[in-house]
């Protein structure tokens, strides 16, 4: 079964190396889908694979790596498009 969510880092997010640190995570969970950074300061991503595997970044995000301070992660459910590999945008 695979899952989608999308999930958006508000806080420290951006220049603390989130967006690789997720998609390092990403690779060796199977989970597919991209982060980018937005204008507003966030950093918006999506995930698609196995749930336990999805689970595992959402939570990841949640806390933060490294120098990162997320102040608040919103995560929305989504019908999956079956995506293929990890961007970084």
């Amino acid at each position: 079964m695979t899952v989608r969510k999308r999930v958006r880092a508000h806080g420290q997010v951006q220049g603390v190396f989130f967006r690789d640190s997720v998609r390092r995570a990403a690779a060796a969970g199977g989970v597919a889908g991209w982060a980018a950074n937005r204008e507003d300061g966030t950093v918006e991503a999506v995930f698609e694979g196995a749930p336990e595997a999805v689970e595992r970044l959402v939570e990841l995000c949640r806390s933060g790596p490294g120098h990162a301070d997320v102040s608040r992660l919103d995560v929305q459910d989504e019908d999956p498009e079956g995506l293929q590999g990890f961007r970084v945008g």
